[in-house]
């Protein structure tokens, strides 16, 4: 008997219903012990994956090789300058090449449809480790990490701060909306989730019982959330936009009086990282030098408080990224409730 997930792509959200994406986020947990207690979990002996990169990457990169090696796999990265996606060879073309010779795909890049037709023309489960409209990996990190946190997913509110129609904001409303968690996008009228992404989120919301709050009223954004998220203002290749994002979502950044309006003592605080939280990088010094900002999307303070689970939430990308990889490959079985 196969497993329900055999040979299946992870290319969004929406593709999964709750009970799979919720079976996903169990198995993460399973395999987080598994690693935790050094008990071997090589479904993947002998298969050999492509991971695909036309943008950097630290945590989906590092969560990808060491899941594989973790899974007894070889891992391929094949970076921007190694691969040819239309270039010199047609996206099609080599899908099928990668298809031949490899037993899944990892793609990191721009464009949703790239990675939809590396799954349709490759023959093989390719996961999307990030694209323009959707970013489904993180989620089961986010997902995992407050059902760790929080002890359950049922009856949870997340209030996503700043930039609310960048891919993360898209995935959380969906995601949320699928798993029945309450989602909060609180961002500027001019920069929250585009419609046709708040027509899906609402219609998987009527299905699973999900509260969907889109707004750009802090006080009641954030009252009563269980969870505070946000991320940077500006996502890769969008920096020359800096000096209006600032001015506009200043609001936003989560500080101690955002945190203390939640109302919630027990509220959590969750970032995909990386955050702009001091001066220690030199993307930060130069903003500091033009801007005068030290902080961005979070204040340092909360980015170090005990209840701030950024650093869970990193590592818990590793989890996830195995559990969908062996899941898609490993033949688990895996009892689904129809």
């Amino acid at each position: 008997m196969s497993s329900h997930f055999q040979g299946k792509s992870f290319l969004k959200e929406i593709d999964f219903t709750k009970i799979e994406l919720e079976t996903l986020i169990d198995l993460a947990a399973h395999f987080k012990y598994l690693k935790q207690q050094h008990i071997p979990h090589q479904y993947l002996q002998g298969k050999n994956i492509a991971l695909l990169f036309e943008k950097t990457s630290t945590r989906t990169r590092s969560s990808f090789t060491v899941a594989a090696n973790d899974l007894g796999a070889h891992a391929e990265f094949l970076g921007q300058h190694d691969i040819q996606l239309g270039k010199k060879e047609s996206l099609i073309d080599t899908a099928k090449v990668f298809g031949r010779m490899y037993d899944g795909i990892e793609y990191r890049g721009f464009s949703q449809k790239t990675v939809e037709d590396l799954a349709t023309y490759s023959g093989v489960p390719v996961w999307n480790g990030l694209t323009d409209a959707w970013h489904p990996t993180q989620m089961l990190a986010d997902f995992l990490t407050i059902k760790e946190k929080l002890g359950s997913l049922d009856g949870v509110t997340l209030a996503y701060m700043g930039d609310g129609r960048n891919n993360v904001a898209h995935s959380l409303l969906v995601t949320g909306a699928i798993l029945g968690v309450n989602i909060h996008i609180v961002a500027p009228k001019s920069l929250q989730p585009n419609r046709d992404v708040q027509d899906i989120a609402q219609q998987k919301a009527a299905e699973s019982g999900a509260t969907l709050m889109i707004t750009d009223d802090i006080t009641a954004g954030v009252a009563g959330a269980d969870v505070l998220y946000t991320d940077v203002w500006a996502s890769m290749g969008e920096e020359s936009t800096f000096a209006e994002r600032i001015k506009c979502l200043l609001p936003y950044q989560i500080n101690q009086a955002l945190v203390s309006a939640t109302g919630n003592p027990n509220v959590i605080v969750l970032h995909d990282l990386p955050a702009f939280h001091d001066l220690n990088t030199t993307v930060a010094q130069q903003i500091y030098e033009k801007y005068g900002l030290t902080e961005m999307e979070i204040t340092d303070e909360i980015f170090n408080a005990p209840f701030a689970y950024q650093f869970d939430q990193a590592e818990n990308r590793l989890h996830t990224i195995k559990a969908v990889m062996a899941a898609t490959l490993g033949h688990m079985f895996l009892p689904i409730g129809y």
